[in-house]
């Protein structure tokens, strides 16, 4: 019995098994701060997915660094779709281009002439279907967008609004 104790076992139990408690003991201790890891950050993540944040006054900065908008209106536009002959469609726009200064207002202004024929030129060449829904406008305003904007470089608009769009 002696002999046993000497080597740091206790009577009763077999050789070897108080190793295996100490290995099972730190795997537990493992397990239970690896779940606390887990959980603090699933927390963390759902705090900052639910929109907490210390820092409630950046929403109030951002507004007030928004700068008023300006919008220029653009002459109106009656345009002929392509469409049978015997049918013939046509499309009445009125268009205000949103900028966000004057500078850009003053750069816009004399090009107006440009723009109307950029506008007309390319809306001559589209089908009544192509105005068809959301989907039809959507791609209608990014495309004048972007032609608008390769006609006024280096000044920029940031947006096309449609104040009246008729296909008759």
């Amino acid at each position: 019995m002696a002999n046993t104790e000497a080597a740091g076992e206790v009577e009763g139990e077999a050789p070897g098994n108080a190793k295996a408690k100490g290995i099972l003991g730190n795997k537990k201790l493992l397990m239970i701060a690896g779940g606390v890891v887990v959980l603090l950050g699933a927390g963390g993540g759902a705090y900052m997915f639910l929109g907490g944040s210390s820092d409630t006054d950046s929403a109030v900065h951002a507004e007030e660094e928004k700068k008023p908008v300006l919008f220029v209106d653009m002459p109106d536009m009656l345009v002929n779709l392509v469409a049978p002959a015997d049918r013939p469609k046509y499309l009445k726009l009125k268009i205000a281009l949103e900028v966000s200064d004057q500078k850009t207002v003053e750069a816009v202004t004399p090009l107006m002439p440009r723009l109307t024929d950029t506008f007309q030129t390319h809306v001559r060449e589209m089908r009544p279907e192509d105005l068809d829904g959301s989907a039809g406008l959507y791609r209608l305003r990014e495309e004048l967008l972007r032609r608008i904007n390769q006609a006024i470089f280096p000044a920029k608009v940031d947006a096309i609004l449609f104040k009246e769009l008729l296909v008759q």
